[in-house]
């Protein structure tokens, strides 16, 4: 298993409590096919990627695209299956619960920082 991350802003607010590391070929390709649901809480960060694809999902995601420092660059909301989005500059990518960046109040300008769960 993979492991988990706390994922903040670098005022303290948490932004996803469960937050797993993809930062090798086979985790990042895995990403969350063959899941039923994403709960709240939990999130994947795909490093380094610029753009996402949902084929073969079930259920619609939050894409968050950051930069090297991990400052977000663009939020998609609530991503449908079988689509795409990408982001020109993007060295990293959160998926997250659909709906959950708004519920966290994430937007452009936020900087991110991971620390151990």
């Amino acid at each position: 298993m993979a492991k988990q991350h706390e994922l903040r802003r670098t005022d303290g607010r948490v932004i996803c409590e469960r937050c797993t590391l993809a930062d090798h070929a086979p985790s990042r390709l895995k990403g969350l096919l063959g899941r039923d649901s994403l709960p709240s809480g939990e999130g994947i960060l795909l490093r380094p990627a610029g753009s996402v694809h949902t084929w073969l999902m079930r259920f619609p995601i939050d894409v968050v695209f950051l930069d090297r420092e991990l400052t977000v660059l663009d939020v998609v909301p609530e991503l449908v299956p079988w689509k795409t989005a990408g982001k020109r500059g993007a060295k990293a990518v959160l998926e997250l619960p659909a709906g959950e960046a708004a519920r966290r109040g994430l937007e452009a300008g936020d900087r991110l920082e991971l620390a151990a769960a």
